[in-house]
């Protein structure tokens, strides 16, 4: 094809994406959601490891909470740089203690820890040596007795829900990266081969094809999570090994009818390698499908890694992810604070949502019939 039609077909195919209202609001959607899951701990309330910060007494409050919240310094400085910070949180060894009231002492603070009248605590004394030094008692106050506001509310272990979701969002694009990179690399080269070959290659790829396809997902998933480990990559590889069957096919079908055409016998006329006949001519005029499945199993991979970490086999805790979180507290829903559970549902479904809408709009454009 040449050069110039070539660029004209996807300037038509970027017109035609602009015009689709909700393929154009996804796709602002997902860029939003990538860069608050990069920088996620710049964001979050709570920038510490994990957003792991955990307040017993100020377990399940409802969104808008808020309390007097007293931060202890760490006497252990450790050194973090500010790209470590960023992208892995801070390693907080601070001690934070919600607060009903205080009062000053000569070179105390007397505290009633948090209790909403269920329990009658007995006062604590914190002394002001645990502060830096050189602090009058009206800086220790100013400087660390902070009104703190959980925008989401707090989860059953008193944990700010809402840093939770957006250092959740992570998970949930790095599966999806990870898995459609993995499905993309094997599909794409298996497909290409199978196509372009033919006989006893093509049907032993066939074969591969339709025995991993005739394994439910989910089990295979669980099988090969279960082989390697329960943990963060091992589920990424896991869920990507299981996406590469559709690519395949739908490759193998484009590489079939494309080399075919007068411009691929050419090339093999005027000497050209395999290689180079389908890595420059086939494959660029066959990965227009391809794209627009990859949006789907961007989803699909989402929600795979959703699914697993409910039943326990995907990241672990204290790692938050959408689908733990939901597995924590589902039985919520009955006692009053089905939000819960319902706040990393809502997350799940829009970012899947808006991958599948995305997909759509890709479908549209790139269909040079229409």
């Amino acid at each position: 094809m040449p050069k110039e039609k070539s660029n004209s077909l996807s300037i038509l195919a970027l017109q035609k994406f602009k015009k689709n209202f909700w393929g154009v609001l996804s796709f602002y959607f997902i860029v939003l959601c990538a860069i608050i899951a990069v920088f996620a701990y710049v964001l979050a309330p709570d920038n510490s490891q994990n957003a792991n910060q955990m307040h017993l007494s100020i377990h399940s409050k409802p969104p808008g909470f808020e309390v007097k919240m007293l931060t202890i310094p760490s006497q252990d400085v450790s050194d973090q740089s500010f790209l470590s910070k960023i992208f892995f949180g801070e390693k907080n060894t601070d001690t934070e203690i919600p607060i009903d009231r205080y009062t000053l002492q000569n070179n105390t603070i007397e505290i009633s820890p948090y209790s909403e009248g269920e329990v009658i605590e007995l006062s604590k004394e914190i002394k002001f040596e645990r502060f830096p030094k050189g602090l009058t008692s009206q800086e220790i106050t100013d400087t660390y007795i902070k009104t703190q506001t959980f925008i989401l509310g707090t989860d059953k272990y008193g944990r700010d829900l809402l840093s939770r979701m957006l250092v959740g969002i992570r998970i949930s694009f790095s599966i999806g990266f990870v898995a459609v990179l993995i499905s993309l690399i094997l599909g794409i080269s298996l497909g290409a081969i199978a196509g372009y070959y033919g006989g006893k290659v093509d049907t032993m790829i066939m074969w591969l094809i339709n025995v991993t396809w005739s394994i439910p997902t989910l089990l295979l998933v669980i099988a090969i999570t279960l082989a390697l480990g329960k943990g963060f990559w091992q589920v990424f590889i896991a869920v990507g090994l299981t996406m590469w069957v559709e690519v395949a096919r739908v490759v193998r079908g484009q590489v079939l009818s494309v080399k075919q055409m007068q411009y691929v016998t050419a090339a093999k006329s005027l000497g050209f390698t395999n290689f180079r006949i389908i890595t420059k001519h086939i494959l660029p005029n066959s990965l227009a499908p391809v794209i627009v499945i990859s949006a789907a199993n961007f989803a699909g991979a989402i929600l795979i890694e959703s699914g697993l970490s409910f039943l326990g086999i995907g990241a672990q805790p204290p790692m938050p992810s959408w689908g733990a979180m939901i597995k924590d507290h589902y039985s919520y829903i009955i006692l009053g604070k089905a939000y819960l559970a319902i706040i990393p549902g809502l997350g799940i479904m829009s970012l899947v949502m808006a991958f599948m809408l995305i997909g759509n709009a890709l479908r549209d454009a790139l269909d040079v019939k229409g």
